[in-house]
């Protein structure tokens, strides 16, 4: 376990702190929402979640829950900051460059509260750095007011597959127009490209889809340029969850497991670009 360096570091300052064996755990998920650099960090006695969103039309969260961390200590209700998420992503990958195979850094991340620094102890083969990120008071982060109540249509997708589907499709084209329908094509993904136009179709019983519940059929249009942000989580990701709202609002929740078997979310909300009438060829 990593110790803490110097008395001026006791734990009893600290409103926050959360230990990692393992840095790469947390990176990898940040480097999910990794597509604006400011992001807001607020944690409670579930977890961290970290914040990034850009065009007040797309938002990504990477959720840490408390079970991943080694130790996790929270000594108010919330906390929640601002942070430069680029600085943050190169101090936790302060000894990447030198690591050997098989070496793992181990991080203690500390937050004694409004005004102060986040502080990183970095641990690799006993060499321990320490790295003081500067933090600002958080501004509101947008509500998508994405509730379930007023989820119409929900599809549980293996990531391979949708990986798969996105090689095929032309992402030079502005927007994907994602088709959920009761009736045949079940589950359509489309470009607009150069090329033409490309369909991907997928019955509800395809292997690449684990749960269909669609109510009725929605056909949006989403600009790529927002969802490309996203594909870093469908890289990590095994499984995810497509949800759409009564307004066309997309929900991307990507499940990812780290080497040590424990499971993470990154979701992603995204607003329509425009709403198509039936099936737009």
């Amino acid at each position: 376990m990593l110790q803490t360096p110097g008395p001026e570091a006791g734990n009893d300052r600290f409103v926050l702190v959360a230990t990692l064996d393992n840095v790469r755990h947390l990176s990898n998920l940040l480097k999910a929402v990794h597509f604006r650099d400011q992001a807001t960090v607020f944690a409670s006695a579930n977890g961290i979640r970290v914040t990034a969103e850009a065009a007040k039309s797309v938002q990504g969260n990477a959720f840490i829950q408390a079970c991943i961390f080694q130790e996790f200590r929270i000594e108010e209700d919330s906390v929640m900051f601002v942070v430069n998420l680029t600085v943050l992503l190169d101090c936790l990958s302060i000894f990447s460059a030198s690591s050997l195979p098989g070496m793992t850094t181990a991080l203690k991340m500390c937050y004694r509260g409004y005004g102060y620094p986040l502080t990183l102890f970095l641990e690799e083969s006993g060499v321990v750095t320490v790295c003081k990120i500067q933090t600002q008071e958080p501004e509101e982060t947008l509500d998508f007011d994405f509730c379930s109540t007023n989820v119409v249509n929900k599809i549980i997708l293996q990531s391979e597959s949708l990986r798969e589907a996105f090689a095929e499709l032309d992402m030079s084209s502005e927007v994907l127009q994602i088709t959920m329908s009761p009736e045949k094509p079940n589950f359509r993904l489309s470009t607009f490209g150069n090329a033409g136009s490309i369909h991907c179709d997928y019955p509800k019983d395809s292997d690449m889809i684990e749960a269909f519940h669609c109510n009725q059929t929605q056909c949006n249009r989403y600009k790529i340029s927002l969802l490309k942000p996203s594909i870093k989580a469908l890289a990590l990701s095994c499984k995810v969850s497509l949800r759409t709202d009564n307004r066309g609002f997309l929900s991307l929740q990507y499940m990812i497991r780290n080497e040590d078997g424990q499971i993470c979310f990154v979701e992603y909300y995204c607003c329509p670009d425009e709403e198509v009438g039936e099936f737009e060829t």
